[in-house]
C-alpha cells in the first residue's frame, strides 16, 4: 500500500532540490529572494509532514 505521507515527503524534498538548483543559477537578487522564500516555505511544509500530518489531512 502506498503511504501518502511518504509520497508527499519525497515530493517536498524534490521541490526543495529543484529550487536549490534554480537558486544556484539565479541572476538577480530578486530571483534569489524568490527561490529562498519558496525553499523556506517548502521546508516548513516538509517539517510538518515529518512531524505527522495535520488534523485536517488525517483520514
Amino acid at each position: 500500500m502506498i503511504d501518502v505521507r511518504d509520497v508527499l515527503i519525497r515530493g517536498s524534498e524534490k521541490v526543495i532540490a529543484h529550487y536549490r538548483l534554480l537558486l544556484a543559477g539565479a541572476k538577480t537578487e530578486r530571483e534569489r529572494e524568490l527561490y529562498l522564500s519558496r525553499i523556506e516555505r517548502e521546508q516548513r511544509l516538509l517539517d510538518q509532514l515529518q512531524d505527522g500530518l495535520p488534523e485536517r489531512f488525517a483520514a
